[in-house]
């Protein structure tokens, strides 16, 4: 039995801030994009609860809200979004290849790659329990909602140091949980944090359970890996910080990557190493990880595989 094909001129594989806004700008410009959600249509911000930051959205909106907002605005211009994973890809000729659910293959003219990143959780039942209630894995977002509140922030590295040092310009205390007796964060973020009166660090610590009344988030019941001495935080907000990882599995030995496996794009493009192949969002973006941001290179991914048609077509003619 022959498997279905079919042709296409644009192909967005993810359906976030970077892969909506890049089907609008495909979309108005007469690509014809076909959208491709992945397995969570809408990616993180389906997760998060209110969003305060983005321009337009003057009284905030909920995450889920503000995702099926960017579809309906996609599909208002002739975005094709279609639920469905892609399984495998092939960009070795000039037509791109991609096979989606195992079943169906694309062959696209221009594939913009927007599939994210996922946020690393500790694993625990409570954790995802009070996700969006207390317990998130971006303090840039989520900071704001706990001005002059005590936090907690778990993690050692470049990201928890910074994360905790902007926490702690907005709350009132922030306790800082590190695993071993030292940091992994470069010796000017560890001074940072360390100059900061307001962040109390807590070596040898482990998260055993975020506590809480139901509803958000009260507490962190913590113990001491060395001494296995237990004893509960009172904090409203807890924050994960042990790093992303973006989803990139699907593109390994085709397309190029950092050690982190983000994809690695032109400066000052979405461009990536393959011709007409573009990434944009969180997949390529290890640094900023925001919405507006995302959509920014969202809206840059369609303008730049709009001009590579032209120019394909202008070398023909």
């Amino acid at each position: 039995m022959s498997q279905e094909t079919e042709h296409v001129k644009c192909l967005i594989i993810g359906s976030g801030p970077a892969g909506y806004t890049a089907a609008i700008y495909a979309a108005r410009a007469d690509l014809k994009p076909v959208l491709y959600t992945g397995i969570v249509p809408g990616g993180q911000l389906t997760q998060t609860t209110d969003v305060e930051n983005f321009p337009g959205y003057a009284d905030g909106v909920q995450g889920p809200q503000m995702m099926e907002d960017f579809r309906k605005q996609a599909e208002r211009f002739g975005t094709d979004v279609r639920f469905g994973y892609i399984t495998s890809v092939d960009f070795a000729g000039d037509v791109h290849k991609v096979v989606v659910d195992a079943e169906k293959t694309i062959t696209a003219e221009t594939v913009i790659i927007a599939t994210g990143a996922t946020a690393k959780w500790l694993g625990l039942e409570s954790e995802q329990k009070y996700n969006g209630f207390g317990v998130s894995a971006c303090a840039v977002c989520d900071g704001f909602f706990f001005k002059g509140q005590d936090v907690a922030i778990v993690g050692a590295g470049d990201t928890a140091a910074e994360e905790a040092t902007y926490l702690a310009k907005l709350t009132n205390k922030v306790h800082m949980l590190v695993r071993r007796d030292e940091f992994r964060a470069s010796k000017a973020m560890q001074h940072r944090v360390l100059n900061t009166p307001n962040i109390e660090i807590h070596y040898h610590s482990e998260t055993k359970e975020i506590v809480g009344d139901g509803q958000n988030v009260t507490g962190v019941r913590v113990y001491n890996n060395q001494t296995l001495e237990e004893k509960v935080l009172p904090v409203t907000g807890f924050f994960v910080a042990i790093g992303h990882k973006p989803n990139t599995e699907l593109f390994q030995g085709i397309l190029d990557m950092d050690t982190n496996g983000y994809l690695i794009t032109k400066p000052d493009s979405t461009r990536t190493n393959i011709e007409g192949v573009f990434a944009c969002g969180d997949v390529q973006d290890h640094i900023y990880r925001q919405a507006v941001t995302a959509a920014g290179t969202g809206c840059m991914a369609a303008l730049e595989a709009e001009r590579y048609l032209a120019a394909k077509e202008f070398s023909i003619a």
